[in-house]
């Protein structure tokens, strides 16, 4: 069962064009690094509204096996290779290498539609 936040809107958000939605899942080694997982995604969340090239952005969690992750939606993949690029998404992930394992799927739609977008992303995490 995935819980999911609303989508948060980025700068490109009235963006008309073909986007690049990315989905990340990560599974913690232990249930103890579930809380400081979700309080590092959140934080990065608080910066979305300024993140060039962002059009929206999505977190999720499964409570039942402790995974969470998000569904990011770009205008283009040097925007998202800028925001993984950012000190603060290289600290987060450095900080939880060891702690747990990290997949993610990227592709590319023709405009930004979000049930499409969690529909796709469901399929990709079942």
């Amino acid at each position: 069962m995935l819980l999911m936040t609303s989508w948060t809107a980025g700068p490109e958000a009235a963006a008309d064009r073909g986007v690049v939605v990315s989905v990340t899942e990560f599974s913690p080694h232990r249930r103890r690094d579930v809380p400081l997982v979700t309080s590092a995604g959140l934080r990065l969340r608080l910066g979305w509204f300024a993140m060039p090239g962002a059009v929206a952005l999505r977190l999720w969690s499964d409570p039942l096996t402790a995974h969470s992750g998000s569904i990011s939606v770009w205008t283009s993949e040097a925007d998202l290779q800028r925001f993984i690029r950012l000190p603060a998404h290289i600290a987060v992930m450095q900080r939880f290498r060891d702690r747990c394992t990290v997949r993610g799927t990227t592709w590319r739609a023709p405009a930004f539609d979000p049930s499409s977008a969690v529909a796709k992303a469901r399929g990709w995490l079942a």
